[in-house]
């Protein structure tokens, strides 16, 4: 079995609900088959826990993958697929207020890292009915980026950042739970054709 890490993000502003969280948990309900074992998790919107649970992922649970789930609250019926998590530029305050010394994720670390998994070729590969997917280079400088740049900093790289739109009446919880699922199978075949 193949372990899979997935994580969402908690309240914040005045998003009471966080479709991400929703999203992850309704994937969860449906699952990815027998070769995956699936684990979920609701980070945080503060940088600092957010990126201690991200190392305790990687050190304890060593996934195949980790995909993080964002919402994109801008968005209406649009989901994003992020190709590159950035070191610099968090100036915006967490939900406790804070934001990382000088703006940066790791002291150490380039300035950009690119997901192991080809995130433009996903988006060709894939449509969702009812919703638009659109690939990125720039996931917006807030908790998500954040988080993906530590996972893929503490991954080697195998990790993915999906962001998707606030709940509404057309988008669901359970929608963005089967637009995920089929995101993520679509991942592992591009996984699996990697590893022959």
């Amino acid at each position: 079995k193949h372990l899979s890490f997935f994580s969402g993000f908690g309240p914040f502003r005045q998003y009471l609900v966080n479709s991400s969280w929703e999203a992850v948990k309704e994937l969860s309900k449906r699952g990815l088959g027998k070769n995956i074992d699936l684990h979920i998790l609701q980070l945080p919107v503060v940088y600092q826990k957010a990126k201690e649970q991200v190392f305790k992922i990687w050190t304890t649970l060593q996934p195949l993958l980790t995909v993080h789930v964002g919402l994109a609250s801008s968005t209406k019926t649009v989901i994003i697929l992020e190709q590159c998590g950035k070191n610099k530029g968090y100036r915006e305050m967490d939900a406790c207020g804070f934001h990382p010394e000088g703006g940066c994720c790791m002291l150490d670390g380039p300035e950009k890292i690119e997901s192991t998994i080809n995130m433009k070729t996903l988006w060709k590969n894939i449509s969702v009915e009812g919703m638009d997917i659109i690939f990125s280079r720039d996931a917006g400088r807030y908790i998500c980026d954040y988080t993906y740049y530590a996972s893929l900093y503490y991954g080697n790289g195998r990790a993915v950042l999906i962001h998707v739109p606030p709940l509404s009446q057309s988008v669901t919880a359970d929608f963005l739970g089967k637009a995920l699922q089929t995101i993520i199978l679509e991942i592992f075949k591009q996984c699996g054709e990697e590893r022959e």
